[in-house]
């Protein structure tokens, strides 16, 4: 199997389980949402049923975020806080919804907090005052908050989804180019010169994993050298062909390259390029 298969395998199950996880958070907020409008409508019914009213309507429950709901009513309610706090913990206890919320009674004409408790799972943390001082009649509504309910991200993000399934594509296509084998024809655009590679192209010598940098010249004249292994190229050949051709020849350029050539060669024994006194140079191989 190859890396590119792979990858795409990995890159779809990754997307699918970023798909799977946001329809879950959607469904389980869905499902989280209804059970409380269905428990607070009958938080509702039951106070109403305490004040002695059993036919006032109970106004839609509204979802005001992911973890906060208010409960409206048509009539002015008369309640004590003793009721309301007896109340709210029966009914949630007996829907199995949350144990830990926040409730504030709301006042219609000034959306002024008149009275608010919070329970909580944790004895310590639950603060419920004032258990005995009725509120007047008067129009409320009531905001309850879960506090054990998050609002998931991709539920107020759902953009975020997208963007994470871009950034996957991006890191895939990234390590893809890093590992993308190298074309046929670059594999074999090197030239073998006893335990190096020799790239005349990109000017360089290759011994194992260490790149050795050549200059121009010197990168010419090896090619030459490589071109002719164990043969004589006389001193008039070479500089005509390197320097003569392609601008001035100036002093002993030759030999200053050829020793420059000898030093980044002498790691292979078996490759030297030898003086040949009053005629010129020739590269011997002595493994060919």
């Amino acid at each position: 199997m190859s890396k590119r298969t792979i990858y795409s395998f990995v890159a779809i199950v990754i997307i699918i389980a970023m798909i799977r996880f946001f329809e879950n958070n959607h469904e389980g907020s869905d499902d989280f949402s209804k059970q409380i409008k269905i428990s607070l409508r009958e938080v509702g019914n039951q106070l109403l049923l305490s004040n002695g009213d059993s036919t006032s309507l109970i106004l839609p429950i509204k979802k005001l975020n992911n973890s906060q709901y208010e409960l409206s009513f048509e009539s002015h309610l008369l309640f004590s806080p003793d009721s309301l706090v007896t109340i709210v913990k029966r009914t949630l206890e007996r829907s199995e919804l949350s144990e830990n919320y926040l409730v504030e009674v709301v006042q219609c004409s000034d959306k002024e907090v008149a009275y608010s408790y919070q329970m909580n799972i944790e004895t310590e943390k639950t603060i419920i005052p004032c258990l005995s001082r009725v509120l007047p009649q008067r129009c409320y509504t009531l905001q309850f908050q879960f506090l054990d309910q998050k609002e998931g991200w991709f539920a107020r993000f759902p953009i975020t989804l997208y963007v994470l399934i871009f950034i996957v594509f991006l890191i895939l296509e990234f390590v893809l180019r890093k590992t993308k084998p190298k074309k046929k024809e670059e594999e074999k655009n090197y030239t073998s010169l006893g335990s190096f590679h020799f790239y005349p192209e990109q000017n360089k010598l290759i011994k194992e994993a260490t790149e050795i940098a050549l200059s121009k010249k010197e990168c010419e004249l090896l090619e030459l050298f490589v071109a002719h292994p164990n043969q004589i190229l006389k001193r008039d050949e070479l500089t005509k062909k390197i320097w003569e051709d392609n601008g001035v020849f100036v002093g002993r350029s030759l030999d200053t390259y050829i020793s420059k050539l000898r030093k980044k060669l002498k790691e292979d024994p078996s490759i030297k390029i030898v003086n040949i006194h009053g005629v010129g140079y020739k590269l011997e191989i002595l493994n060919s």
